[in-house]
């Protein structure tokens, strides 16, 4: 992954370079693209002509948020992201490699189904560490009222927990939704951008090599993220407000999807791609640029 002169490190040590690195591309990579996953949320949780507050697209949801809920609202939520990118993305990249190490060995399986497995193990890991976070953003970035009128993240948690607890209907509710959503995602993305960077010869500039880079990243978060669009919007409608205060409509996975295909039809799984993809297309070239800068400034340096 590095054209840094390689020093040795323990096993250990470089785990835990790769833990830290991870954290530092999923922190910088939120930051910057949070905006586009909350309009992402918004139009995914809007169920038909009849919503009452539907928007007709990204400008509009830009127009609408800024006027009726200030300019802070773009970020609302983003604190649970931030506390979980550390270990969500850390968990991601580095249980990849743990993942792609224990199926390498042996030599037993190509590279390119290496690769495809240990994403697509990396997603379900990921999964499980990220899903509370999940679902406490989700219901923090559905409230419509202004940002400084919003309740804050720990007193929504508490909220959830003291309801609906830590299982399937509280703070882990939509689990299935977002294994598909991490494990498919994850399996695209990590497969498509070793196999093609492995194809695609390096630049002697570095300027172009980093585009170079950036443009294999930035394709790889873009058909991931088309990829795995049907879980995500299943997981946002399960996390997410109930069309009806107290009654449960959308209750798993695979239930939801089909109730959402005979309701509104084909497209609407596919609710929310452009805002996805904007923010995940160029997020994961992001991720993947400062997971290698982070990682072979480590080994550099340490």
């Amino acid at each position: 992954m590095s054209t840094v002169a390689a020093k040795e490190f323990s096993p250990a040590t470089l785990a835990a370079m790769q833990f830290a690195s991870g954290g530092c591309a999923g922190f910088v990579e939120v930051c910057m693209m949070h905006p586009l996953d909350l309009i992402k949320t918004r139009f995914q949780i809007q169920r038909g002509p009849d919503d009452p507050n539907r928007y007709t697209s990204i400008v509009d949801c830009f127009r609408k948020m800024y006027r009726q809920e200030g300019p802070l609202s773009f970020y609302k939520g983003i604190l649970p992201p931030i506390l979980a990118e550390t270990p969500k993305r850390a968990t991601k990249f580095f249980t990849f490699e743990r993942y792609k190490n224990l199926l390498a060995y042996g030599n037993y399986l190509s590279q390119p189904v290496v690769l495809t497995i240990a994403g697509l193990f990396a997603g379900f890991t990921e999964a499980i560490v990220v899903n509370p976070f999940e679902v406490v953003k989700v219901r923090l970035q559905a409230e419509r009222q202004s940002f400084t009128q919003q309740k804050g993240t720990i007193q929504t948690a508490k909220e959830i927990i003291a309801k609906d607890g830590f299982g399937l209907k509280g703070l882990n509710k939509g689990m299935t939704a977002t294994l598909g959503r991490h494990g498919i995602f994850n399996m695209v993305y990590f497969s498509f951008y070793h196999n093609i960077k492995g194809i695609v010869p390096e630049i002697q500039d570095p300027t172009m090599d980093f585009f170079r880079r950036f443009f294999i990243g930035l394709c790889a978060g873009t058909l991931s993220s088309i990829a795995n669009i049907p879980f995500d919007v299943a997981k946002s409608r399960i996390q997410g407000p109930q069309p009806v205060p107290g009654e449960i409509k959308y209750r798993t996975c695979f239930q939801t999807m089909k109730l959402i295909y005979k309701e509104e039809g084909y497209f609407a799984l596919y609710k929310g791609l452009l805002p996805k993809v904007l923010r995940l297309g160029p997020g994961g070239a992001i991720m993947l640029i400062v997971y290698e800068a982070a990682f072979d400034w480590m080994k550099t340096n340490l």
